[in-house]
């Protein structure tokens, strides 16, 4: 048995090794590619998710803008949708009582509510303060 050396036997260790390291290499770049993949994969449907969220999230916000516009004109509405005059922000409308007969006599500040925003924000809140405390002027602007 002369046949095998111990330079044979060192070439054969060292060819295992480098076979062994090119295992263990092959292993950990298709394990980070792999967790790298499942990383994408998570972060594409967590994307999807968000934007349906946004997008459900938006729909809600333009359905409540025109349902408060619209709000004179649906069954129900408790004033003359002629004594309605829009604003928007702070509140959605000023009601002038009367106004179609050309006889005002009370003014409202109305806030319409739609879905499930109903509760008032601080700043309406701060506004309904501030009119039942009768803090409400009539002030005139000459130019």
């Amino acid at each position: 048995m002369e046949f095998v050396t111990p330079q044979i036997i060192a070439i054969l260790i060292l060819f295992a090794v480098f076979c062994l390291m090119f295992l263990l290499a092959g292993r950990k770049i298709g394990l980070d590619q792999g967790r790298r993949q499942e990383r994408l994969e998570w972060e594409g449907h967590r994307m999807e998710e968000i934007v349906k969220s946004r997008l459900k999230q938006s729909r809600a916000v333009l359905g409540g803008l025109v349902s408060e516009q619209m709000a004179p004109l649906l069954p129900g509405f408790p004033f003359d949708p002629g004594d309605c005059r829009f604003v928007g922000k702070p509140v959605d409308f000023i009601v002038f009582k009367g106004m179609n007969e050309k006889n005002i006599s009370e003014v409202f500040f109305l806030e319409v509510k739609s879905g499930q925003s109903r509760q008032l924000n601080e700043q309406e809140k701060k506004l309904k303060e501030v009119i039942q405390a009768g803090k409400v002027r009539w002030v005139e602007f000459h130019v």
